[in-house]
């Protein structure tokens, strides 16, 4: 065994342990030095080679419509950057140099606002100042612009070897346009913001929760890493529909412009659920144009006229101080109350006479109601306004729309000394009808829509459910109003939608009604007070409604109409009626189901065409479809074919067996279909030739023909 050299190894195993331990002490130390003296240095490294808490922008939720149809949604839109430091580090310092003059050429073909020359200045001033964020064109573009400012030389490389680069917005877009615009929302779209409508109101759900990412860079690559991801928004379904809309806002569009009206509302409620299915408002923004400026169904806080009679005579009937056949004398159209003279609208051609309670609604008598009310409230008159309460119309509905009212109607008050401290005489009067009040037109339509609806009034509802993924997390459903579920008696309900019918059938609002259903309603014309001016200042001011409900027999839709507009003529019945008669048959024409059964006549019968051939077939579908038929011949076996002609006998059909010539003979193929004859004769080593349609009328080989191998038989068809 060769004895270990001690001597000779160890100092070899000392000197690689010594100079490992240096090592080791040179990376401490160098660590060290880093670490403090070059700290502040390398610092400022790491933040050229990272971003942190870079937010990420959540999708905006989308807005439907009832049936599922997008009403307003998000595109990506664009603002154009150019980092001229990664141009430089790229290497394409020239091809910049080479293809200015071409891309600011293009530029300007792509946005003509900026001459070339502007384009050139601007972009050489943010090169030389090696800007890493430059604007190219200040302003948003959509995704087409982008594709072309995209495809330009330079800018079509990579986004590392050009420098162009984006920042990616959320745009909201309306597929149906300006349709109910107000109500679905405005976005201002430089700040990814709402302004008005649903978009306001739900703007949390829509908006969603913005996410967190930082950015390292790797290899001269930024690297997004995601901290927390963004949460989008939720959708909402609304009660809108579609069709209704459109239907709605035309009708109101086309009377506003015959009749140069200044501004119009129109609104559809379901009865039964208090959705509303349309909401329109149209105001002049200049001759023949109409644009949805400001929800005024909503909002608009103004006398509403005659459709607050109803109100008034109903709070008479429930209290019981008249009926139906109470009768009021309105003398020749003119009445003095309280030294104020109270006209009918016909005072000129010597008013009414003597008005029954049902012809006082049809015939909308100032005095009339007046005198009524007067005449049981005047002592009382909080009596009277409390009873207007109670029908709801001072309610507020929840309307969950910015900017939206509820009623004002001035309850009485006295002083200590029992002097009226918010009252007059002629007050009373003149709120029964319609004037010393303010309602928007979304709480009277409320109030037709408890007549309706039997006594019952609905919220108002703009929104169904609210969806995320796909999947319903939080559902709104039809709500009565707090302590609305009966507004009034059902004896007095009854009453009302009788009177509200014959005002359509035989009074003033003849021209909202229709030949087809039958509706009910009450017209308003009243003049609109022009602030410290009065209601006579210059040319009158009128808003003309109609309120309403259809079919009377079985109401469905309830349905306001308010138009304002200047000057004479100006009629209730006769201008917002005619758009409410157009939304009323617009709405059951799209709902009407047609069924053959319905269609037909009750004293026909129909007798199906039915060609000669396979009878056993024709009769399996006669019986399917349960139409009467007469077999004339014995069945010994259901499922084999019988072949014969099929004729019609006093709307029966009569099939009846033919002897067939047998398989080496040309059967007669006369009336029958291409199935049946092409079957037959290929079955019998025939080849078919078909032209027409419909029924055989001619056969190259005749009937009897005694076939030959081979043969062509040539079928003309027709109808």
């Amino acid at each position: 065994m060769k004895k270990f050299k001690h001597n000779r190894i160890i100092p070899r195993y000392s000197f690689i342990a010594i100079l490992m331990a240096l090592v080791a002490l040179a990376v401490v130390g160098k660590s060290f030095y880093t670490m403090t003296v070059k700290r502040s240095y390398w610092e400022d490294v790491a933040q050229r080679l990272k971003i942190d808490s870079v937010a990420v922008a959540p999708l905006r939720g989308n807005i439907y419509s009832c049936d599922g149809r997008l009403m307003a949604g998000s595109l990506p839109e664009y603002k154009l950057f150019m980092d001229f430091n990664a141009l430089k580090t790229a290497g394409n310092d020239s091809l910049w140099e080479c293809k200015i003059d071409s891309i600011c050429e293009g530029l300007h073909k792509i946005f003509p606002e900026k001459s070339v020359n502007t384009f050139k200045t601007e972009l050489g001033k943010g090169r030389n100042l090696q800007s890493k964020h430059w604007p190219i064109w200040k302003r948003r573009i959509d995704y087409n612009t982008y594709l072309m400012v995209k495809a330009l030389p330079v800018f079509n490389l990579s986004k590392n070897a050009s420098g162009f680069h984006t920042e990616e917005f959320n745009a909201r877009t309306m597929p149906f346009g300006e349709l109910a615009q107000r109500t679905i929302g405005i976005m201002y779209g430089a700040k990814d913001s709402a302004k008005c409508g649903l978009e306001l109101s739900y703007d949390s759900i829509l908006r969603g929760t913005p996410g967190i990412t930082h950015r390292r860079k790797v290899r001269n690559r930024f690297l997004s890493i995601t901290d927390t991801p963004p949460v989008h928004g939720a959708d909402i379904i609304t009660t809108i529909d579609v069709d209704m809309q459109d239907i709605a806002e035309r009708a109101l569009e086309d009377e506003l412009k015959l009749i140069n009206g200044t501004e119009g509302v129109a609104i559809v409620m379901e009865v039964q659920t208090g959705d509303i299915k349309a909401i329109v408002n149209l105001e002049k923004v200049r001759e023949g144009v109409y644009r949805e400026t400001k929800n005024f169904a909503v909002s608009d806080l103004l006398e509403p006229g005659s459709v607050f009679k109803t109100a008034s005579m109903m709070v008479a009937l429930e209290d019981g101080v008249v009926d139906t056949t109470y009768t009021v004398e309105t003398g020749g159209g003119q009445w003095m109350m309280y030294g104020r003279n109270m006209k009918d609208h016909n005072w000129r051609k010597g008013g009414y006479g003597r008005l029954t309670f049902p012809q006082i609604l049809q015939y909308s008598s100032n005095i009339g109601v007046s005198r009524i009310i007067d005449e049981h409230y005047a002592k009382r008159p909080e009596k009277f306004v409390e009873g207007i309460y109670r029908l709801g119309l001072a309610d507020d509905l929840g309307i969950p729309l910015v900017g939206s009212s509820s009623a004002r109607i001035r309850m009485p008050k006295k002083d200590a000394k029992g002097h009226w401290l918010n009252w007059h005489k002629t007050a009373l009067p003149w709120m029964s009808i319609g004037y010393e009040t303010q309602v928007p037109p979304i709480s009277t339509l409320a109030f037709y829509n408890a007549i309706a609806n039997n006594g019952t009034m609905m919220r108002p509802r703009f929104v169904k459910q609210i969806v995320k993924n796909g999947e319903v997390i939080a559902e709104f459903p039809p709500q009565v109003m707090p302590g609305r579920e009966k507004i009034c008696s059902d004896k007095t309900i009854k009453k009302m939608q009788t009177v509200l019918e014959q005002v359509v059938s035989i009074g003033l609002g003849k021209k909202a009604g229709s030949k087809m259903f039958k509706v009910a309603g009450k017209t308003g014309t009243a003049q609109i007070s022009q602030g410290a001016q009065g209601y006579t200042s210059g040319t009158v001011k009128y808003l003309l409604s109609f309120a309403g409900f259809f079919p009377a027999d079985a109401p469905r839709y309830s349905c306001i109409v308010c138009i304002k507009k200047f000057g004479t003529p100006a009629s209730g019945g006769g201008m917002s009626g005619v758009v409410f008669h157009h939304i009323a048959e617009g709405i059951m024409a799209k709902n009407l189901k047609m069924y053959a059964d319905e269609a037909k006549d009750s004293l026909s019968r129909l007798s199906p065409m039915v060609k000669n051939g396979n009878l056993t077939a024709a009769r399996n579908v006669l019986t399917h479809l349960k139409i009467g038929h007469q077999r004339e011949w014995a069945v010994q076996n259901g499922s084999k074919a019988v072949w014969g002609n099929a004729s019609t006998n006093s709307g029966n059909v009569v099939l009846t067996q033919k002897k067939q010539l047998g398989r080496k003979f040309i059967p007669d193929l006369i009336g029958m279909g291409a199935r049946d004859a092409v079957f037959l004769l290929e079955s019998q080593g025939v080849k078919v030739k078909v032209c027409g349609r419909g029924k055989v009328v001619s056969q190259s080989l005749p009937a009897g023909h005694l076939i030959k191998k081979g043969e062509t038989c040539l079928l003309e068809m027709d109808i």
